[in-house]
């Protein structure tokens, strides 16, 4: 999978994600999304932001608030990051939960400047994925995403990155830009996608490299 490069400022290159549409699902296939989420909703699936989250357990940073990810979308990119960067994560335990952490705040600062049009496809994914119905019978996951191992997240986005169904395909594709740009777009893994990093000059002179 295409990793991706970041920008001069050493942050992901969220906005150039922001300039397309990432569901291209047709009136039939928004219809069925957008059933799906409003369906999840009143069932009592987490409809709101996580705000901040303690760090004890979560590994999240306790300063750091959510607003775009709930809560079973954390859980959802918990279970999916591993089968997505592989080995690109650190393999020390506690590094590699600290990476996954790190991501999935990307992954929602970065949700966050989106554009509304965006935001809502997003979430209808997301619904899609975390609703139990739509979980066990379209993404042919039959465990909570806390209990799904990494060999079958795998095998979940394998099948549909190889899906006929457009929805399918076009969720696969969503799920691993943001999460490649949230990954290898941070500055600790630039190497990993064969970027060297900013010329030290640069560091130098530009504030936005000090707390990087």
């Amino acid at each position: 999978m295409q990793k991706q490069i970041p920008d001069s400022s050493g942050h992901p290159q969220f906005a150039d994600l922001n300039r397309r549409s990432f569901l291209k699902t047709g009136l039939g296939g928004a219809l069925f999304l957008g059933t799906v989420s409003v369906t999840a909703g009143l069932s009592g699936c987490a409809t709101q932001p996580a705000g901040r989250l303690s760090a004890v357990g979560t590994r999240m940073d306790a300063s750091y608030q959510f607003q775009f990810l709930n809560e079973d979308d954390i859980a959802l990119f918990e279970a999916l990051l591993p089968a997505m960067i592989g080995p690109g994560l650190p393999e020390q335990p506690q590094a590699r939960n600290l990476a996954i952490a790190g991501t999935i705040e990307r992954i929602d600062a970065g949700i966050h400047k989106f554009g509304p049009a965006n935001q809502k496809e997003l979430r209808q994914l997301f619904d899609l994925l975390n609703f139990g119905l739509t979980r066990v019978t379209v993404a042919r996951v039959w465990s909570s995403w806390p209990n799904v191992t990494t060999a079958e997240a795998d095998a979940f986005l394998e099948r549909w990155r190889t899906s006929r169904i457009g929805l399918f395909n076009n969720g696969y594709i969503a799920l691993t830009k943001i999460s490649n740009v949230a990954f290898y777009g941070y500055r600790d893994f630039w190497h990993l996608s064969g970027y060297p990093g900013p010329p030290q000059y640069a560091v130098d002179a530009l504030p936005q490299f000090q707390n990087a």
